[in-house]
């Protein structure tokens, strides 16, 4: 591809090297092209044969045999290019497969800021449709691209053996070709890359509606909805008008090129058999190599858009191959303590998002021993939310420090949290697999009877033994409640030191949040735990409450202490809310 364009694009040597087969796939496949390129080469052979003995007075037989010998020749040409398809196709196939997992897990991997500019919908299109392009391009240009070069220059040295003068007319034509493709390729690339980006825009822009779609509806703003797909559909059809002019261009060119340089090779070769020079199954021979000289050019056009997608698509790849987590990995990880409850301490937290000098957090200070747990109360937007993703390590704070188990959560081994700090949030994420695979999140069960020991403990019980295949059972239609908790499962599976609940019972019926609040003091005892809700009716069981209000903290110290106080402002808060002190 270098030949093409010297400018290749960030990290594509990461994504060629995941691309590159083995050693023993790659020589069949070597072997395979070969075959594919020389058989067609002998075919003119035999055709120049055929005439020379025709002309001769060869016998019927002897042109048979000649004949057959030009079909077994051709089946085999065939054969082996449909044996090469196949191998290109499956080394293709594998070799993307390893590049969607690399995209996915590097996605996965970076920070909620660079997730709250990317659109779920765009993401799959850079991880997905990207590698498509690439993968196609992959398979044509071990097809088309790498076959019909070799098989140009097996015609050029025949030809040269042939009559040398011819040879180099042939040759020269070919360099011009080349120089005029490569010329018009750069003019292309552009084009394509704005046609995928239009794409993406448009699958980010229908991911978004579509899983809005029932506020869409019930808030009458269809018309909206629609007026916006039109006007990035409008954006794609130009971006791709544009990428088809382009395309159709070059095409209309290179044919009037082709059909000059046909012409011109069929006087040379007319021009010597005229002089005696040559006969006439070798005019004829030079004749088909000139088709032959045709038909891989052609597909060397024909592929120079499939070439555009791939480099737009190894530009896009490495655009998010390039993207950095903005939380360092710290250069000498510390294990959090490794069992028991963790302790928590947040000295001075400050904290503005990224790209916004708003200060979200101000001068946070609080200090949760093993085993305590703490509420965090204050309106929306108080920073309750933001301060439980600096517990968990999805930020970091711009001034003073998280602690956990005594550990600046910026030196601590990122594993290490997210295997002793869990979290139960609202919003719970079920996937389309087994129940089993959705309680441990694909990874290796611990067993089945631990299980369903947790789902029972936590009010499943019944609920399991109705599934039709029991944990093997394929999620679908989960209720509200069910869905919080299997999340609350994930929890005690997890046993973490630390547990962040931020809402976990607020959309439930009373019947479920029961359920749920004896869940929660499950999950609670022996471990530190931090709570967020609106309800301060579910916040009886904690140790400490801190009243946030503009990112500061306005009150803190014990809940006992606080609710008896009669001036305090969570004392005045349980009031307000009929929650008995």
């Amino acid at each position: 591809m270098r030949s093409f364009d010297p400018e290749i694009p960030p990290h594509s040597t990461t994504v060629l090297r995941l691309l590159r087969p083995g050693p023993r796939p790659a020589a069949a496949l070597a072997a395979a092209i070969a075959a594919a390129t020389a058989l067609p080469l002998a075919a003119p052979q035999i055709t120049r044969r055929f005439v020379d003995d025709a002309i001769g007075g060869a016998s019927t037989r002897h042109l048979t045999l000649i004949a057959v010998g030009y079909l077994a020749l051709a089946v085999a040409g065939q054969a082996a290019r449909m044996v090469t398809a196949w191998l290109a196709g499956r080394l293709a196939w594998d070799g993307t497969n390893r590049l969607r997992e690399r995209l996915a897990g590097h996605a996965l991997g970076l920070d909620l800021a660079f997730h709250g500019r990317h659109t779920p919908g765009e993401l799959i299109e850079r991880v997905d449709g990207d590698v498509v392009a690439v993968g196609d391009f992959v398979v044509a240009f071990l097809l088309d691209v790498v076959a019909s070069v070799l098989l140009l220059a097996g015609v050029v040295v025949v030809v040269f053996g042939v009559d040398w003068r011819i040879g180099c007319a042939l040759l020269a034509y070919c360099v011009l070709i080349g120089y005029g493709m490569a010329r018009a390729q750069r003019a292309a690339v552009p084009s394509a890359a704005r046609s995928r980006a239009a794409g993406a825009t448009l699958f980010g822009n229908l991911e978004e509606r579509l899983a809005g779609a029932e506020d869409i509806r019930a808030n009458g703003a269809g018309e909206h909805a629609v007026y916006r797909f039109h006007q990035v559909s409008a954006a794609l059809f130009r971006a791709e008008n544009r990428d088809a002019r382009v395309g159709t261009t070059l095409l209309a060119g290179t044919s009037v090129a082709f059909a000059a340089g046909t012409a011109i090779m069929l006087g040379l070769a007319a021009w010597a058999m005229s002089a005696g020079a040559l006969t006439v199954g070798t005019a004829v021979l030079l004749f088909q190599y000139t088709l032959m000289v045709r038909a891989p050019f052609e597909r060397l056009i024909d592929q120079i858009r499939e070439y555009q997608a791939a480099l737009a698509g190894l530009a896009r790849i490495g655009g998010l191959l390039a993207e950095r987590r903005t939380l360092p990995d710290p250069e000498r990880p510390r294990p959090l303590p490794a069992t028991g409850p963790l302790g928590l301490r947040l000295d001075g937290v400050s904290f503005a998002y990224p790209g916004d000098d708003e200060q979200v957090l101000s001068g946070i200070t609080l200090d949760l021993a093993p085993g305590e747990t703490l509420g965090l109360v204050g309106r929306t937007g108080s920073g309750k939310t933001t301060l439980a993703r600096l517990v968990l390590r999805l930020y970091d704070p711009g001034a003073g420090a998280v602690r956990v188990g005594g550990v600046d959560l910026r030196e601590a081994d990122p594993a290490s949290v997210r295997r002793r700090i869990g979290v139960v949030t609202q919003d719970v994420q079920l996937f389309a697999a087994s129940l089993r695979d959705n309680l441990t999140l694909f990874r290796p069960s611990p067993g089945d009877d631990r299980l369903r020991a947790i789902l029972d403990g936590v009010g499943l019980g019944d609920w399991l033994a109705a599934l039709p295949d029991g944990l093997d059972t394929e999620l679908r239609g989960v209720s509200a409640g069910e869905a919080q908790l299997i999340a609350f499962a994930r929890a005690f599976l997890a046993d973490p030191g630390l547990v962040v609940l931020d809402e976990a019972s607020s959309r439930l019926d009373p019947a479920t949040e029961r359920r749920i609040e004896q869940s929660i003091d499950r999950l609670l005892a022996g471990r530190t735990g931090v709570i967020i809700a609106h309800r301060l009716s579910s916040l009886s069981r904690v140790d400490k409450i801190a009243v946030l209000e503009h990112g500061k903290i306005i009150e803190y110290g014990r809940r006992a202490d606080l609710a008896a106080d009669p001036g305090s402002r969570y004392g005045r808060l349980l009031d307000l809310a009929g929650v008995g002190r």
